[in-house]
């Protein structure tokens, strides 16, 4: 299992949001590339960064916070947040930024998501598939999709889908624990996808489960920030093997 450190960025500044609530919010440092060199410092290589500004207003106004981040600490990133149309996706990568996450256009515009997907391949754009009630939500959580979850996956798949980052909403922010039963559903019913698994996540034993799942990777966030986690017990169940 691959862990995953997690940042949001708001204004610039380290934050996370309760259950994507722009109006809960709580911030942690004022300049990422302090934790991000914690992260690096640690052994880790990869981490994402979401772009809380850029997920409401389509511009990528952390971008050169997160430019900074992998000039000054080396670190590979990940991102999402405010990616709406095929140039996007080829700015982020220009930009430097290793792999992107897509919500809101593959479901939106399927058309310049399909485009990306052929263009850079499952190897570097992930989809962000984030859960409301068991439907797929997008625009900042607020609306769900109507086709059922397995049905798009199946296109997807078809499509050259390789990563899944899959954020159960309830969760996200809330310390609650990780949604294991949602992870072993979409592991058995789609095995050739790797999932990545967010929100929720407490503690060790929530680091414990997904591994033993064998899920492919888990984000990191706020457990970290508040001191539910340290970077150790993170580092330790980075590459275990079940």
């Amino acid at each position: 299992m691959n862990v995953i450190p997690a940042l949001d960025l708001l204004d610039g500044k380290v934050v996370r949001l309760q259950k994507g609530d722009y109006a809960k919010v709580t911030v942690y440092e004022d300049n990422p590339v302090v934790i991000a060199q914690k992260f690096a410092d640690a052994g880790f290589e990869h981490i994402h960064v979401v772009d809380l500004d850029g997920a409401k207003s389509g511009r990528f106004e952390n971008l050169p916070h997160i430019q900074r981040i992998i000039d000054e600490t080396g670190l590979t990133v990940q991102t999402g947040g405010g990616i709406r149309v095929y140039d996007h996706v080829r700015e982020l990568f220009e930009a430097g930024l290793s792999k992107v996450v897509c919500s809101s256009m593959a479901v939106k515009n399927e058309p310049d998501w399909l485009r990306a997907l052929e263009t850079w391949g499952g190897e570097r754009c992930i989809l962000g598939m984030d859960l409301k009630d068991g439907k797929m939500a997008y625009a900042g959580w607020l609306e769900t999709m109507d086709e059922p979850v397995e049905a798009y996956l199946d296109r997807m798949v078809a499509e050259g889908l390789q990563e899944v980052l899959c954020t159960d909403i309830s969760r996200d922010g809330m310390l609650s624990g990780s949604n294991v039963g949602l992870y072993s559903r979409l592991m058995d019913g789609f095995p050739t996808l790797r999932f990545i698994a967010s929100g929720g996540v407490a503690g060790e034993e929530d680091l414990v489960q997904l591994n033993a799942l064998n899920v492919h990777a888990v984000v990191v966030g706020r457990a970290y920030l508040e001191g539910y986690l340290s970077l150790d017990v993170m580092k330790a169940y980075h590459l275990r093997q079940k």
